[in-house]
């Protein structure tokens, strides 16, 4: 690669990972050159060979996916964001060129679905590689993905699966590459002259952005100094003991301009927070699982907001919760108490410390509830309280786990499946659910409190809440883990409302009335907060516009969907480490974050 090459491809990385990782240095370069190299790279980009519409890639869930490069110079880059869309396993070719026989390739990958294959100049005139596209294209779904010379397209006349082409050979065009596989970016250019007899003048396809696009703060009208002083406060807040870590998302126009990691998993260790770090969301589960499920079994029309708890569930109706509806359990209306009583009342025979059939509900390490203990204890005491402010605004728990418990019956499904075979997974949501510890490592997830009291352990990778706990760690107010991209894709999904990647996952105007507010008593939505009139308050920051929606969590979490703005803004810490304190409300960390936000919007480049 000549020198000034490289230190573009640096320059431009370096720029790109400031706002999409930990890095906390300014680049030497500024966004807009970004974005004038992006604008260059989007002329030069074509698609071919797309008559079956497999680009953008679609089916996420079911779709084992691996890149392979040879001599790519920003394979990294490309591979990088590949992973942003859906797990993506990179192979180096290059080890098949040596060390493997080259047809161990073909045996090595004969478990994924998709394979992306870069390739540069150098790669096209290598027979082995062309054979091994036009053999695999037999069998399973390849994507080519060329930087280079027009000339090159010559070289693959047979391919008949989807290539990419950039002719600007540069990093910006493998980031763009990469994200036009998934519709992170269209593609609106055809071929403008003929390079073989398959690849004629103004042939091509076009694409349009379907999926979220990472890119600067520039390309979205925002100069990035103006975003600084998220800096500012987040370390104030990990300064002043208000949370050991942070992450911070900032989507804006269906674009991530800010993605960084603050701090440390805790006050004393060295595991630094990275934006791909997993939280305990709390009560955004209200929104991100439990409102999601009802939504959609509202479309399907097996949910009616004016039918009752003693309609779905025939347990409720010797109780004073048999006429309580749906709406009013969403609006947090139905008079319910706020939650039930948890270790407090728990016996000692009601836990183990070692698993068995008798004690099957795992709370934590060292920690089993006995057999049907939610069904025979918990559910009870829920059925047993008192309804009081019927009519009126009280924040409750108890709503949504009756709401779980609506959903599952109609479903027939428990709630964690349901979210994530049906949201999450199809989302391309690679971290999001309940359970983490099922599917990832503890030292990927920031722990929460420190329990001596309880539990008497320290939280790392179960659920924070203590009636979620008991459940199992599933739950309708708590209990979903996610990295900050995981919860930018879910609400882009709910900005575009209702789409995401050419997926209708609820109607638009479901979530027009969902995310609207719903009674003269409070300022919610249905299972969504949303912004308050009360001017003092600031909630939830002071330059929310009125259309704002979305839940705070009590980890020390939030997410609020702004439409007049087009903004999706996230922000996930563990600020309940090592014990709750309320430092992070007291400094007003999230709504002053999401303020600069605001303020750099209007600011302008």
């Amino acid at each position: 690669m000549r020198k000034n090459s490289r230190n573009l491809y640096i320059l431009l990385l370096s720029g790109f990972v400031l706002f999409n990782s930990a890095c906390a240095q300014n680049p030497p370069f500024t966004g807009k050159a970004y974005v004038k190299e992006k604008l260059l790279v989007e002329q030069a980009t074509v698609l071919l060979n797309n008559g079956k519409q497999l680009i953008p890639l679609q089916n996420l869930d079911n779709n084992k996916i691996a890149s392979i490069h040879f001599s790519a110079p920003y394979a990294v880059a490309f591979d990088s964001l590949l992973n942003k869309y859906a797990k993506v396993d990179a192979i180096n070719g290059n080890d098949y060129m040596g060390t493997k026989p080259f047809d161990m390739l073909a045996q090595d990958t004969k478990f994924y679905n998709t394979l992306i294959v870069q390739l540069t100049d150098a790669e096209v005139n290598n027979p082995q590689i062309i054979g091994f596209i036009n053999n695999t294209q037999k069998l399973k779904s390849v994507i080519v993905s060329l930087i280079g010379n027009g000339s090159s397209l010559a070289k693959l006349n047979d391919v008949s699966s989807p290539v990419i082409w950039s002719a600007r050979v540069s990093p910006v065009a493998a980031l763009y590459s990469a994200q036009a596989i998934f519709g992170g970016v269209a593609i609106t250019q055809r071929l403008t002259k003929t390079y073989a007899p398959k690849y004629t003048a103004n042939s091509g396809f076009l694409t349009a952005k379907t999926r979220l696009q990472y890119t600067v703060p520039e390309d979205a009208g925002i100069n990035a100094d103006n975003l600084k002083e998220i800096d500012n406060i987040a370390s104030e807040a990990i300064a002043n003991r208000a949370t050991p870590g942070c992450v911070v998302l900032v989507a804006k126009d269906g674009k991530v301009i800010f993605n960084k990691a603050y701090g440390y998993h805790m006050y004393d260790n060295g595991i630094a927070d990275k934006i791909t770090d997993i939280f305990d969301i709390a009560s955004m589960t209200k929104i991100s699982a439990t409102t999601m499920a009802a939504m959609q079994l509202y479309d399907q029309g097996k949910l009616n907001l004016d039918s009752t708890l003693g309609t779905y569930m025939p347990i409720t109706r010797s109780t004073n919760k048999k006429t309580l509806s749906v709406r009013e359990l969403l609006e947090h209306q139905a008079g319910l108490i706020p939650d039930i009583s948890t270790f407090e009342v728990i016996k000692p025979t009601d836990h183990s410390t070692d698993s068995s059939a008798a004690y099957p509900t795992k709370v934590n390490d060292n920690y089993y509830v006995r057999k049907n203990y939610f069904e025979e204890v918990m559910l009870p005491a829920a059925l047993r309280s008192a309804v009081k402010t019927r009519g009126q605004y009280v924040y409750s728990d108890v709503g949504m786990i009756f709401l779980q418990q609506i959903a599952e019956t109609i479903t027939a499904i428990p709630l964690n499946k349901y979210v994530q075979d049906k949201f999450y997974t199809p989302l391309g949501m690679q971290t999001a659910g309940f359970l983490p510890l099922y599917r990832f490592p503890a030292n990927r997830i920031p722990p929460t409190e420190d329990d001596k009291k309880d539990r008497k352990t320290l939280i790392d990778g179960y659920v924070h809440d203590p009636t979620a706990a008991l459940m199992g760690g599933v739950a309708g107010h708590a209990g979903v883990f996610a990295s900050a991209n995981d919860v930018a894709i879910l609400y882009q999904m709910m900005l575009n409302r209702g789409t995401y990647g050419g997926v209708q996952y609820v109607k638009p105007e479901t979530v027009d009335l969902w995310t609207s507010k719903q009674s003269p008593v409070s300022r919610r939505g249905l299972g969504f907060d949303r912004w308050d009139p009360i001017a003092d308050r600031h909630y939830p920051s002071k330059l929310a516009s009125d259309m704002a929606y979305g839940h705070t969590g009590f980890t020390g979490t939030c997410v609020w969907v702004d439409p007049k703005y087009n903004l999706v803004y996230i922000f996930l810490s563990n600020r309940v480490y090592p014990n709750v304190g309320n430092k992070l409300g007291s400094l007003n960390i999230r709504p002053r974050i999401q303020d600069a936000v605001y303020e750099a919007i209007q600011k302008g480049l």
